[in-house]
């Protein structure tokens, strides 16, 4: 195949997409280009059905490659691309949850779609170059797939509309939201945000909506000129049909009589009853199947894994005709709310949320500047000051599973959980520490990333963290039947209703406004009038849990736990780093260990030092103002006698700073011999009197002696002497009574 291009002017810049050039094997191979960043995006289905799944096995991966930087790794060690990182996986999330509800269900084909980054112009995001490039490639290849869908980048800087900001501009905008999907339909919404108003995000969605339209006709255009025909799913004969049909009916008719005890809730039930309930239906239906002789033990299989099926027609089925939920809540109501904090006795903060069966447990550990992490990947080497890291173990569902590395679930709900609470943290200057939140989930039953979110807010306000306002989430469901085109939004989806519902919709944010959205479906699509409504019902609700946590703690506590680290900030000149630093390193090793305390230096000249006890703090704090302060004539000091010499003695006023008491100011008296009065070692009071041109420091300690020192000598008689080539007359009077 001859290469072929297709390009488009896209928000100031020109968007190229080539296939025919790499990757030739594949079932399809498209490069996507903006500016000098390059995606190389491939779509492969397998030849055959993956025997045993019951779900599509769809991959999608994303590969970063540092040479697209021009980087090297890192580590003096390992130099090859290792784990993809917690960027890359958000990346792949991103792309599955756009391309993914427009396959069919009843694929069970391996299909896999790569995305590797080429080439990366440090301005650019990769991401929304993966989405277009999986779509492009799934678009001209011979996998079964209802698209072509578009994405794209929408921020706002001073109250316009930005496509596709770079990274630089998005440091300015007030809103960071990917939305990718049809001409009419949103398919996958990602946010972080300012505490924008409900409006505000529905008007941002409406128009990247608008201005993705380009890249599907392109798109589009590519589609019908390559023209590849679609595989064609195998289809069951008439027979099998048929054969289904009649199992599906008497698995309906006995399903249906336990209903209530499947599917309903009745006081008392749990997600566990429930459980247990439907395996007694379950093998009670396999006794009434194994004494119908017309039925094979194949057939019996089947009928058994039509009872979910059938569960969940009917649970949408009473969502939609009667407004009733499997737990008897109305469809705007939220589960029963708790939460509570300082759970944990030695722990920096803690807190507990629980919404119905949901229980999360989120732990803050606060930390020096140097505990930073160091985030070294396709972009500049940053640091990232604040960290949520979310842990999902099988006894939280009920089950028992090896405990493993961090999924993608687990990333990804932590990564959303976080973008919710970075808009209200205070800065490094308002609260210099590093901040680790840790969300355990109990148990689960729906939306354990919203209240992964809501116990985030909790333990940081219990660990004394200074946030701006309390966070709290809510995740919305959807009933929608294509046929009809009715549907129904459900308030706090629960696990049932998720598994069989139609949209997971997130949403978190204060009382003013929105910090993050993401968004899922199983359907074709929302239209702009589902988007709003959830959003604006989803505010309803966020109020509610908002105030169920106001309950628990209205504000963070004034100060950090007696056991997380004290933190002292200092500004220095930033000439003076060195002198703090020392030759090697020696001045400042020498601090940490006589005194137990971090000390961390910014190429400002902001010192951040901390250690466990204040007392640390406070010596170590004072020896670096020591080192860098600049002695003003007038002060006083307790100073080490250094050096003793014929015309005087040198002081040691300040760290590595001396200066000369002359063997006239030692004494209200004339002194015959320097050592007369003090000795190397001795420890002296003396004041200032002059820094002379040269920056040398004249010292006195006559000068700096009380009134009742100089009583104790006053019976010297008054002196005169000369120095300096003229006279300088130094006058005694005896002190009066």
């Amino acid at each position: 195949m001859q290469p072929k291009k297709y390009e488009c002017e896209w928000g100031g810049k020109q968007l190229m997409i080539e296939t025919g050039r790499f990757a030739g094997l594949a079932d399809a191979a498209v490069t996507v280009q903006y500016g000098d960043t390059v995606i190389l995006a491939t779509a492969v289905m397998s030849g055959k059905p993956r025997e045993g799944v019951d779900f599509l096995p769809l991959m999608v991966d994303y590969e970063e490659r540092l040479y697209a930087a021009g980087k090297i790794k890192g580590s003096r060690f390992i130099k090859r691309e290792g784990r993809p990182s917690d960027e890359s996986i958000l990346t792949s999330r991103l792309v599955d949850r756009s391309i993914r509800p427009l396959f069919s269900y009843s694929i069970r084909n391996d299909i896999q779609v790569v995305l590797t980054l080429l080439s990366h112009d440090q301005e650019n995001d990769p991401d929304i170059l993966s989405l277009i490039g999986a779509s492009a490639a799934l678009a001209i290849s011979p996998i079964p797939w209802n698209g072509p869908i578009g994405g794209i980048r929408v921020g706002r800087i001073n109250g316009e509309w930005v496509i596709n900001p770079s990274y630089e501009a998005r440091t300015k905008s007030d809103l960071d939201l990917v939305v990718s999907g049809t001409e009419n339909r949103v398919l996958m919404l990602e946010c972080q945000a300012q505490e924008i108003v409900e409006s505000v995000f529905s008007e941002a969605v409406e128009f990247g909506q608008k201005h993705y339209k380009k890249i599907l006709d392109l798109i589009l255009q590519m589609q019908k000129e390559i023209g590849i025909a679609k595989n064609e799913l195998p289809a069951p004969s008439a027979e099998e049909v048929e054969k289904i049909n009649i199992l599906k009916e008497k698995v309906r008719a006995f399903i249906i009589s336990k209903l209530d005890d499947v599917l309903f809730y009745k006081t008392g039930d749990s997600k566990m009853t429930k459980n247990e309930n439907l395996k007694k239906a379950k093998a009670d239906l396999d006794e009434l199947l194994k004494a119908d002789n017309d039925i094979s033990k194949e057939d019996r299989q089947k009928g058994l894994s039509i009872v979910d099926e059938i569960i969940e027609e009917e649970s949408r089925k009473s969502v939609l005709e009667k407004e009733r939920r499997v737990d008897n809540r109305a469809i705007s109501e939220i589960r029963s709310l708790s939460s509570s904090v300082g759970i944990l006795p030695r722990t920096h903060g803690s807190g507990l949320f629980q919404r119905g069966e949901t229980q999360v447990l989120s732990i803050v550990t606060l930390g020096s500047p140097s505990e930073e992490q160091i985030l070294d990947g396709m972009e500049e080497t940053t640091h990232k000051r604040y960290m949520h890291h979310y842990n999902f173990p099988g006894f939280s569902v009920g089950e028992a599973k090896p405990m493993r590395s961090t999924g993608r679930r687990e990333i990804g709900h932590g990564a959303l959980a976080e973008k919710a609470l970075m808009p209200v943290l205070p800065s490094k200057e308002e609260f210099p520490y590093t901040i680790r939140v840790v969300s355990e989930v109990l148990s689960s039953n729906g939306s354990s990333s919203m209240g992964a979110t809501c116990g985030s807010t909790l333990s940081l306000m219990d660990a004394g963290v200074p946030i701006k306002k309390p966070v709290g989430g809510i995740a919305m469901g959807l009933i929608y039947d294509e046929a009809t085109e009715r549907y129904k939004v459900l308030t706090d989806l629960q696990g049932v209703e998720d598994f069989g519902g139609d949209m997971d919709f997130k949403v978190a944010g204060t009382r003013d406004g929105i910090t993050a959205v993401q968004l899922d479906v199983k359907i074709s699509g929302l239209t702009d009038q589902m988007v709003r409504e959830t959003i604006d019902r989803a505010k309803i609700a966020r109020l509610q849990v908002l105030d169920v946590m106001d309950e628990a703690i209205k504000a963070p506590r004034p100060a950090v736990s007696q056991y997380a680290p004290k933190i002292t900030v200092i500004k220095i000149k930033p000439e003076k780093i060195r002198d703090v630093i020392g030759a090697g390193g020696k001045i400042i090793n020498e601090i940490i260990a006589a005194t137990g305390a971090n000390i961390d230096i910014e190429q400002d000249g902001t010192v951040f030092v901390s250690a466990v006890s204040q007392e640390s703090v406070d010596k170590a704090a004072e020896w670096v103002k020591n080192l860098t302060r600049e002695a003003v004539v007038g002060e006083i000091f307790e100073g080490k006698v250094m050096r003793i010499m014929d015309f005087g003695a040198f002081v040691e006023i300040l760290p590595k700073q001396e200066g000369l008491v002359h063997i006239s100011e030692l004494a209200p008296y004339r002194v015959g011999k320097v050592t007369d009065i003090v000795k190397e070692g001795d420890t002296v009071k003396v004041k200032l009197i002059e820094v002379d041109s040269m920056g040398r420091l004249n010292l006195s300690r006559r000068q700096a002696m009380s009134p009742e020192e100089l009583r104790a000598v006053s019976d010297r008689p008054m002196v005169e002497e000369k120095r300096g080539g003229s006279d300088r007359r130094h006058f005694h009077r005896r002190q009066e009574d």
